[in-house]
């Protein structure tokens, strides 16, 4: 895969169907109702009867309509409004699945050795949310395991784009956000757990450390196994983000909407201050206000917590059925997204359309962030500034993920302690 610098945006070339739908669609000539011809042979486009609603954010979950699939937005806000344009299937859905595996940087060798790795939580062969996959004809069920949960983690970076290093090969940097994503065997919900990268953890190979230093000696397989071990439960599959595309992102949604808890002065767009209550954000302004933790008393605490404010902002974003409906719109946000991503050799597009399919009927009030439990700060022996992990509230997580049981998890708001 060469550098990010020296790849292009995927084109599908001017005889393809989807260019052609497109282009219309851009000179104003309309994008419905149309009859457009493929080489040699007539094809017709799927009548829309009507507008769909837009998708509700609250309420109950058969009020939303089935076509939306919120849970494509979001991985894609988590990767960052990656899998709905992934997943959305209809006239463009082939161009955007080769524009995912030819955009996106693959990690090889993304995992530790075998011998080093704990199990994944039991299958549930109760459920038949995963049956009902082969029901997407664009969805391979077999790309994803029939009833068994999945475990992403998502690491994200800024320092790419100052070092110019392809993000499959980071080793030497830090990782500034950390998120595990868990998906249950069930497909009804979604849990994101935050991870504090000042938490002060056994690193196998390298003792006890600031986690984000696994990234730092081992690459992406000393941080899966890190996580691994701290969880006791095993990590399906990894991306690394790098933050520049998160802020690309955003501006491609037209801004990101959120309801701010606590007003301050930003210390990275200087003269800025981001005033408590509703908030409207650039791209510039989410990167900078994800990244605030200097104007909090609680420090990194509360940048987590804004953290969770963007994404989940950036998911209603997505959900709106301008970005749905759109194939303009849809097609250029992933190709602003994928050059900022890695992922493992087994997280391709195949992946991402099954389990979308899967985690159809799921909504934004099915999705629950939190932090994993902490003990406050403190003081290592050879003094670093370190985050104490709250191993009695850990173990209550550890079980849920071993177990499949998050949804009995009842997370504490996390303070400095």
């Amino acid at each position: 895969m060469p550098p990010y610098s020296a790849r292009r945006p995927f084109r599908a070339g001017p005889d393809c169907f989807l260019d052609r739908y497109i282009s219309r669609c851009r000179a104003g000539l309309g994008c419905r109702h149309r009859s457009l011809e493929r080489p040699q042979e007539a094809t017709r486009m799927p009548h829309e009867t009507q507008d769909s609603p837009r998708p509700k954010t609250s309420g109950p979950a058969g009020e939303a309509p089935r076509k939306r699939h919120p849970w494509r937005i979001a991985l894609a806000v988590l990767g960052t409004v990656l899998i709905g344009a992934v997943a959305t299937g209809g006239i463009y859905a082939f161009s955007l699945t080769r524009a995912f595996d030819n955009g996106t940087e693959k990690i090889p060798n993304a995992f530790p050795e075998e011998a080093s790795r704990p199990s994944g939580a039991p299958a549930d062969t109760a459920t038949d949310a995963p049956a009902s996959a082969s029901a997407d004809p664009a969805a391979d069920p077999g790309a994803v395991p029939a009833g068994q949960p999945q475990n992403i983690l998502l690491l994200g970076s800024d320092t790419r784009g100052a070092t110019g290093k392809n993000l499959a090969d980071i080793r030497g940097e830090r990782s500034d956000t950390m998120m595990v994503v868990h998906v249950p065997a069930d497909r009804k919900n979604l849990f994101v757990m935050s991870i504090l990268r000042d938490s002060w953890v056994e690193v196998p190979g390298h003792g006890q450390a600031k986690i984000n230093a696994a990234l730092s000696w081992g690459g992406v397989p000393l941080a899966v196994q890190t996580v691994e071990n701290l969880l006791g439960t095993r990590i399906d599959h990894v991306a690394v983000v790098d933050f520049s595309g998160f802020e690309q992102a955003t501006d491609a949604l037209g801004g990101v909407d959120i309801n701010n808890p606590i007003g301050f002065d930003s210390s990275h767009l200087k003269g800025h201050y981001f005033g408590a209550g509703g908030q409207h954000l650039t791209g510039a302004q989410a990167i900078a206000f994800a990244r605030e933790r200097y104007a909090f008393q609680d420090g990194d605490f509360q940048r987590v917590r804004n953290q969770q404010l963007i994404i989940s902002g950036l998911l209603s974003a997505a959900m709106h059925k301008s970005v749905l409906t759109d194939p303009v719109k849809t097609s250029g946000l992933l190709e602003t997204v994928t050059p900022f991503l890695a992922v493992d050799e087994g997280f391709d597009s195949a992946y991402l359309t099954a389990l979308a399919w899967q985690l159809r009927e799921v909504r934004q009030p099915q999705v629950t962030f939190f932090t994993m439990p902490t003990d406050g700060t403190g003081t290592s022996g050879d003094g670093q500034s370190i985050v104490n992990v709250d191993w009695d509230g850990l173990a209550a997580v550890r079980e849920g993920f071993q177990t499949d049981t998050l949804a009995g998890y009842r997370p504490e708001l996390q303070t400095l302690g």
